[in-house]
C-alpha cells in the first residue's frame, strides 16, 4: 500500500456514522430498504493519486446520467458488501477483482429514493487492468480522475436540486459529481487527508441546471 493511503486505511477500522456529519436522511430507516454496495477505488496514476467513477447510462429509470462508483444491488450469492461492490465494478468496467486489495468500509447509508441501503467500500487498485464501458445500456463512461484534477482550485461548489436537496459538488472532466457519490468522496477524503484545499468556491451555491452547465464548461 503507498503511504499516501495509509492514513485512510488506518481510520477505516474505527470510523462510526456520527463521526462523519451525514444528513439525517442518510441514516433513517427506510422500509424494505435493499443493500447494495459501491467501491470506491484508488490507484496511483501518471498525475498522482486517482480514483474511479462511473457515468451512469441516461436511460436507466434511477439516476441516470448521474457520476457514480462502481456498485449495485447485493445478490443472495454475495459474501459481503466488498464481494457485492467487487463484483458490480467486474460487470460495468472489466475491472480484475484480484488486483484490488479491500481497505475496508464506511458504515451503511440509505437512499431513501430508490430505497437501497448503500455500503462504500473503500479500497486499493495495487494491480490496475484495463477498465472501459462493458454495457453501455447501464454506463456510459469510465474514468480514472486524478485527485489533482477533482480538487483543483474552483471545480468545487455546493448545489440545489429540486425537492430540497443540498451538497457539495465537483467539476471533473465535463462532468458533475454530486449527491450521494460527492457526499461519499467528501468524507472519504477527508478521513484519509487527502483532500488538500478542496478548491475554491466550495461554498458557492448553484441550481442543478447551473451545476450541470457549469461541470460541462469548456
Amino acid at each position: 500500500m503507498p503511504a499516501w493511503l495509509q492514513p485512510l486505511a488506518d481510520a477505516l477500522p474505527g470510523v462510526m456514522a456520527a463521526d462523519l456529519d451525514w444528513r439525517e436522511d442518510r441514516l433513517a430507516a427506510v422500509d424494505g430498504a435493499r443493500p447494495a454496495a459501491v467501491l470506491v477505488l484508488f490507484a496511483d496514476g501518471p498525475a498522482g493519486p486517482e480514483v474511479l467513477l462511473t457515468e451512469r447510462a441516461g436511460t436507466l429509470r434511477q439516476h441516470s446520467g448521474q457520476v457514480a462508483f462502481p456498485g449495485g444491488r447485493g445478490d443472495a450469492g454475495d459474501a459481503s458488501p466488498a464481494a457485492t461492490a467487487l463484483r458490480e465494478a467486474a460487470e460495468e468496467t472489466g475491472l480484475d477483482p484480484a488486483g484490488v486489495l479491500v481497505l475496508g468500509s464506511l458504515p451503511q447509508l440509505l437512499l431513501a429514493h430508490s430505497r437501497h441501503a448503500v455500503t462504500p467500500v473503500v479500497a486499493y487498485w495495487w494491480r490496475p487492468s484495463a477498465v472501459g464501458v462493458v454495457d453501455a445500456a447501464e454506463v456510459a463512461r469510465v474514468e480514472r480522475v486524478p485527485l489533482a484534477e477533482l480538487l483543483a482550485e474552483g471545480n468545487r461548489r455546493r448545489v440545489r436540486a429540486p425537492g430540497g436537496y443540498s451538497g457539495p459538488a465537483f467539476a471533473v472532466r465535463g462532468l458533475l459529481v454530486w449527491g450521494f457519490t460527492a457526499e461519499v468522496l467528501v468524507r472519504v477524503l477527508a478521513l484519509g487527508g487527502l483532500d488538500g484545499r478542496a478548491g475554491a468556491g466550495a461554498g458557492t451555491a448553484l441550481s442543478l441546471d447551473e451545476a450541470l452547465a457549469w461541470a460541462a464548461r469548456p
